[in-house]
């Protein structure tokens, strides 16, 4: 029987990216539920994962999107009473902080553009970095940020600007704010949601879009890279007994 993940979306462009392609080759079936145009939560009876994308709206912002009061609820479960393999990119990294405890606010400096990322010395040390190298350039695009981790988390990088870019928890779940799984199309298919747009134009002017489009075509070999090094370690360490 294949392994069947779920993977919940906010945005219909911010998908798994080239990680569908590692799913598609372990023979992994996956559902995309995408919550911002109302699709419902299903039960996690019958998964073996969970994956959280990313998306342009806040975890705090319940008022306009009420799904997300849910969302969280089932991470808690996921990862609290499921014990289940999770995976969380960018929001789905901070809905991970703010479903077990800890706090997420607004940044004090946006990140957007190709931007390094440090692993601590607790990331040197996990299995779920193995392989990859001390700092590492990726993909940036936030606002928002983990401003305290849960009291259980363990950060495992931190950039200049933003002091929890990975974390752990458990044994199963992973989380990280930067994005590896970037494809060719991935700048100009965010470009073109209104919230993404207007902070690439703030923080990188009014080239940024092209200007990003050439830096993270000029990455996506070493994006590809990380990207499988991550996927293969979360597959060994989130999935073994």
């Amino acid at each position: 029987m294949a392994e069947r993940f779920l993977v919940l979306q906010h945005v219909a462009v911010e998908h798994p990216g080239i990680f569908r392609s590692f799913m598609r080759a372990d023979g992994i079936v996956w559902d995309s539920v995408e919550l911002d145009v109302g699709e419902t939560l299903p039960s996690l009876d019958g998964y073996h994962a969970l994956i959280v994308m990313g998306g342009p709206m806040d975890t705090w912002e319940e008022h306009l999107h009420p799904w997300l009061k849910d969302e969280k609820a089932l991470i808690r479960e996921a990862v609290r009473a499921r014990d289940l393999p999770f995976l969380g990119v960018c929001l789905g990294h901070q809905l991970l902080a703010a479903a077990l405890g800890g706090e997420v606010g607004k940044a004090a400096r946006a990140e957007v553009g190709v931007l390094p990322v440090t692993l601590n010395a607790a990331g040197l040390a996990h299995p779920f970095f193995a392989g990859v190298e001390p700092r590492i350039e990726s993909l940036q695009w936030h606002g928002a940020e983990v401003q305290r981790a849960p009291d259980d988390a363990v950060v495992l990088a931190c950039s200049p600007d933003c002091a929890v870019q990975a974390l752990a928890v458990g044994k199963r779940a992973f989380s990280f704010q930067f994005h590896v799984e970037v494809e060719p199309t991935t700048v100009d298919d965010w470009a073109a949601i209104p919230a993404y747009q207007e902070s690439l134009t703030r923080v990188l002017g009014i080239d940024g879009a092209r200007d990003l489009r050439a830096s993270a075509a000029a990455h996506m070999p070493r994006f590809n890279a990380v990207a499988r090094m991550l996927y293969d370690n979360w597959r060994r360490t989130a999935f073994s007994a």
